[in-house]
């Protein structure tokens, strides 16, 4: 079975990739991702901190005795967290990529995605917090 690396370079042809359409298009882009998310685990350390926290959080959040629009808040607050730390990990790779020597630039793009992780966890522990307080 070919892996998703070699079927995308199989879809190029003169610089051009051949458009899938319809389920092949969605099940490329599903395999896509999957492997993004395998990418993340892998190799960055604070997705993976994330996660484990995520699903640890999980039995928490249902257990917790709070409205369910409450839940609904903390679980896309969490959600929100690994979407950030995906995007941020993204920055960094193309910035390294891209410019392997230290740029004024580049040193601000990744500071930038630090400072918009660092705003999810913020919000992920102000809206636990407040749900601690509910429930206390």
């Amino acid at each position: 079975m070919p892996s998703l690396q070699s079927d995308r370079q199989d879809t190029m042809k003169n610089g051009l990739a051949k458009k899938k359409t319809g389920i092949a298009r969605l099940q490329a882009a599903f395999g896509y991702s999957l492997e993004g998310l395998r990418a993340a685990f892998r190799e960055e350390a604070a997705f993976r901190q994330e996660t484990i926290l995520y699903i640890l959080f999980l039995p928490l959040l249902y257990l917790l005795p709070v409205p369910h629009i409450f839940k609904a808040l903390l679980l896309l607050a969490n959600t929100v967290v690994l979407i950030v730390e995906l995007l941020n990990s993204a920055i960094e790779a193309i910035v390294d990529l891209a410019s392997p020597d230290h740029h004024r630039l580049a040193k601000q793009a990744k500071d930038m995605g630090s400072a918009a992780v660092l705003i999810s966890l913020l919000l992920a522990l102000a809206l636990w917090g407040c749900a601690l307080i509910e429930v206390f």
